[in-house]
């Protein structure tokens, strides 16, 4: 059957545009991104942050599977099987005892078969742990050190994440304050261009002035693009660590210039070994040593429990068919060869080992501390010599420009000190960048989370 015409068509239209349908365009700009906001989403989104979730979460699952412990075990077995060789009850004559008018019991001796076919056989248990409560006790608290460890990994994660949202970020700004200053240089250049052109026309200058003017032009151009190529880069890996799709558009908003942090050097100390997560892991690792240890110790403990069974069988018409039977079963390993001595030390030599480590985390951070304290406050005093270098260039820049139009100035002077502007705008930009680059590294080290 030949297809209308107009079925043709659509069925090509939904060809083309079907494949688009499974596509997330980028979402559109709703405003600046503030730092706060880039933050909170990488926090909520960021794929590594939500996976370190994931295993707090699980240490919890576990924690509570190792809780049940404490409770009764219930176990059911249901057997069946068949004889692969013969199960036969002999009864000797007379073993039951020889009675009056009766005689011997039985009679003769008699043998009962059993016939080998299916048999059923039900076993239940039931078992309560009573001298174990004490291991099982040191047990909990073992793995409820290993959750607040998955809880300090989930931290440092999050800081982290934190630190390189602040880092694009900073970037973005550095980029974009660039960019104003190389959009200044070029309008500058392209005026310079246009007078020196009319200056080579009415031959008051020469050919390779302009052509050197152009040549500079052109390079400031170039730069202009590379820091474009730059700064898409850098939003790209921003939506990437914010978890949202990497070509979504957006603009950052300024950073207002935030009260210095360096002033409580001694308050920051105490401060980063209080919230650092390394300083908690390290001290938590010693817990975790040190129950290990006891749950060694405890193993000279006997194993003390209430059990309860029951049997059931089914196809013997000679034995009785129910079992019940309570009672308290120990289990104890009274000699091992001096395993349990040795297993004892080594848990002894690594909680001495995980007490070292806990101290030498906590060297480290002071050290950061004191290191990022001390950039810090270098950095702060480059970006004012830059500002000052800048805008005295700037000034003499624009003095220089007056005087190149009324012919008090060569066009090399002006280039010359076009380019030391360019060199002060870069060194200012740097300065700017290392301020911010060092105060979130410095947040870092404290253990701010945000």
């Amino acid at each position: 059957m030949r297809l209308p015409r107009w079925a043709l068509w659509l069925s090509l239209a939904l060809f083309w545009v079907t494949p688009a349908w499974g596509q997330s365009p980028p979402a559109a700009a709703g405003g600046p991104l503030t730092l706060e906001e880039a933050v909170d989403q990488s926090l909520k989104h960021n794929r590594l942050v939500r996976s370190a979730a994931l295993e707090v979460t699980k240490a919890g699952h576990l924690l509570a599977a190792a809780a049940t412990q404490r409770y009764p075990s219930f176990n059911l077995s249901i057997l069946e099987s068949k004889l692969l060789t013969p199960m036969d009850f002999r009864f000797n004559r007379g073993v039951f005892g020889t009675f009056p008018g009766i005689g011997p019991v039985p009679a003769t001796d008699t043998t009962i078969g059993t016939p080998r076919r299916l048999t059923t056989y039900i076993y239940g248990n039931i078992t309560q742990p009573l001298s174990q409560q004490y291991k099982i006790g040191i047990g909990l608290k073992l793995q409820e050190a290993v959750r607040d460890a998955a809880q300090e990994k989930l931290r440092a994660q999050r800081q982290a994440t934190v630190s390189e949202v602040k880092r694009l970020y900073y970037g973005i700004l550095q980029a974009e304050s660039a960019l104003a200053a190389n959009d200044e240089a070029l309008k500058f250049l392209r005026e310079l261009d246009r007078l020196s052109e009319r200056l080579v026309r009415e031959q008051s200058a020469p050919k390779w002035e302009n052509l050197e003017v152009k040549a500079k032009l052109a390079r400031t151009e170039q730069d202009l693009l590379a820091l474009r190529h730059v700064l898409a880069t850098q939003k790209e890996q921003l939506n990437h660590v914010m978890g949202r799709n990497v070509l979504t558009a957006f603009s950052v908003a300024p950073v207002p210039e935030a009260a210095p942090l360096e002033n409580d050097l001694e308050g920051a100390r105490q401060r980063a070994l209080r919230q650092r997560p390394e300083a908690n892991e390290s001290r938590l690792r010693t817990k975790q040593a040190e129950y290990d240890r006891r749950l060694k110790q405890a193993e000279y403990i006997p194993d003390v429990s209430l059990m309860v069974d029951y049997i059931r069988t089914f196809e013997y018409e000679v034995i009785p068919q129910n079992f019940a039977f309570a009672g308290l079963i120990l289990t104890w390993e009274p000699f091992d060869w001096g395993r349990k001595r040795h297993q004892l030390a080594e848990k002894t030599e690594a909680l001495a080992q995980a007490r070292h480590l806990s101290k030498e985390a906590e060297s480290q951070i002071l050290i950061e501390v004191n290191s990022k304290f001390r950039q810090l406050q270098e950095a702060r005093g480059q970006l004012k010599v830059t500002q000052m270098a800048q805008a005295a260039t700037r000034e003499k820049l624009r003095e220089m420009m007056q005087k190149f139009k009324t012919g008090a100035a060569l066009l090399k002077d002006l280039l010359q000190t076009e380019a030391s502007l360019a060199e002060g705008n870069h060194a200012h930009q740097k300065a700017l960048l290392a301020v911010w680059l060092t105060r979130a590294e410095y947040e870092k080290a404290l253990g701010e989370d945000k």
